[in-house]
């Protein structure tokens, strides 16, 4: 049965945990490893991480990275970063991942989703979509990026939210590159308009700035995944480094106030 789920995410590049303000100035944030360790104590829902890196510098997933994280995660698992091929995807899986995530090569090459899908099982396959809000002299609406935020594609939104639902996925999750790091609450416009195109299963990544965030995400759009970077590695208005996630009393406290 699926149910909202409060996700950490956690960005690897250079091989350690950063956090980006609108994808750019990666700040070192601690070790990946650490970090998970942390969260198993903390009895998150689930989990992403995503290697900035790859896509960029045309590598695949690194795969002794995403073991150890695997054997490590005592929650669910989500990678991304790098993942052109389904052999990729079918090792992922095989590592201990229960999800492997598609950004570039989702959009250069939709027909992989199926062939990923048909290999693991589509409830495993995840696309994450960059976006990012056109200007008014542009007419508005979001263009589709690729390649950590650096390439914009051309593609239409909406269009490309079509494609995917006649190729069918598990998840599709939003990410919004004018929300990332800002902790400025999400991009409520840019999930309901995603909502009328989907019933996929949707995560949304980029603004989350506290629990209230989060708390309303959640009762606005009922059964989704809210997914935070900032809010669950800086803590106080200096955004001094510490891991954190809502214990089991905000957990409940949280959702009982959503019923």
């Amino acid at each position: 049965m699926l149910r909202s789920r409060i996700i950490p995410c956690l960005l690897v590049h250079k091989k350690g945990l950063v956090k980006t303000v609108n994808f750019k100035d990666p700040k070192y944030v601690g070790d990946p490893i650490n970090a998970v360790k942390i969260f198993n104590e903390k009895e998150v829902d689930e989990l992403m991480v995503l290697d900035i890196d790859a896509t960029v510098e045309n590598r695949g997933p690194n795969f002794e990275m995403i073991r150890n994280l695997a054997q490590e995660c005592r929650m669910p698992f989500c990678y991304g970063g790098g993942v052109t091929t389904v052999e990729q995807a079918k090792r992922i899986i095989e590592l201990g991942a229960e999800k492997v995530a598609l950004s570039t090569s989702a959009v250069k090459n939709p027909l992989l989703l199926s062939e990923i899908g048909k290999a693991v099982g589509s409830q495993s396959v995840v696309v994450v979509i960059d976006v990012r809000k056109k200007g008014i002299l542009s007419g508005g609406g979001y263009d589709v990026y690729i390649k950590n935020g650096k390439e914009k594609t051309g593609i239409k939104l909406k269009e490309f939210i079509q494609e995917l639902n006649k190729i069918g996925v598990g998840e599709i999750v939003i990410n919004s590159i004018d929300k990332d790091g800002t902790m400025s609450g999400y991009d409520l416009p840019l999930i309901s308009t995603i909502r009328e195109l989907t019933d996929f299963p949707m995560t949304v990544l980029g603004g989350a700035g506290n629990l209230e965030d989060i708390k309303f995400l959640i009762s606005k759009f009922k059964i989704i995944g809210a997914a935070a970077g900032s809010l669950f590695v800086f803590k106080g208005k200096y955004k001094a480094v510490l891991i954190n996630y809502p214990n089991r009393e905000e957990k409940s406290r949280l959702f009982k106030e959503i019923q």
